[in-house]
C-alpha cells in the first residue's frame, strides 16, 4: 500500500497541484495585503477617513456595553457582530485574485501555438467517388487512371 501511495504522490499532476496550492496561498496573502494595506486606505480617505475593516453591526452586546469604536473592541468585549467590512475586503481580494487568474489564463492561451491540421491521407476518386489513398495513381474500385 505504501508503494502505491508513493507512486500516486510522485505523479506529475499531484505535484503540480500541490505547487499550485502553495503558490495560490502565497498569492492570496499578497492580494489580501494589497486590499487592506494599499487599496482600502485611499478609498477610505476619499470617503472621509473610513476604515472598511471596522464596519460591523452588533447583534448582541458583550460584557462591556456599546458603543464600540472598533471591531476589535466589540470582539474583546464578547459582542456578537456581523463584520460586513471584513467581508467587503474579502470580496475585493477575491475580485483581484480572479482578475489575476483571468489575465494569466488569457496569456497562457495566447502563448499556446495552434497546431496545423494534419495533411489528408485520403481523397475522392473523380470518376466513381469512392474514397482512396492520396498516394494512389489508379483507383482500386473503378481502375481509372488518376492524375
Amino acid at each position: 500500500m505504501f508503494k502505491e501511495f508513493k507512486e500516486f504522490i510522485m505523479r506529475g499532476n499531484v505535484m503540480e497541484i500541490a505547487i499550485g496550492f502553495i503558490i495560490g496561498g502565497a498569492f492570496g496573502a499578497i492580494a489580501k495585503s494589497m486590499v487592506t494595506d494599499v487599496l482600502m486606505p485611499p478609498v477610505g480617505l476619499l470617503l472621509g477617513g473610513v476604515d472598511f475593516s471596522n464596519f460591523f453591526i452588533v447583534l448582541k452586546q458583550g460584557k462591556v456595553p456599546a458603543p464600540y469604536n472598533a471591531l476589535a473592541d466589540a470582539q474583546a468585549a464578547g459582542a456578537v457582530t456581523i463584520s460586513y467590512g471584513v467581508f467587503l475586503n474579502t470580496v475585493i481580494s477575491f475580485l483581484i485574485i480572479s482578475l489575476a487568474v483571468f489575465i494569466l489564463v488569457k496569456a497562457m492561451n495566447k502563448l499556446k501555438r495552434e497546431e496545423a491540421p494534419a495533411e489528408p491521407t485520403t481523397k475522392e476518386c473523380p470518376h466513381c467517388f469512392s474514397t482512396i489513398s492520396t498516394k494512389a495513381t489508379k483507383c482500386p474500385q473503378c481502375t481509372s487512371v488518376l492524375t
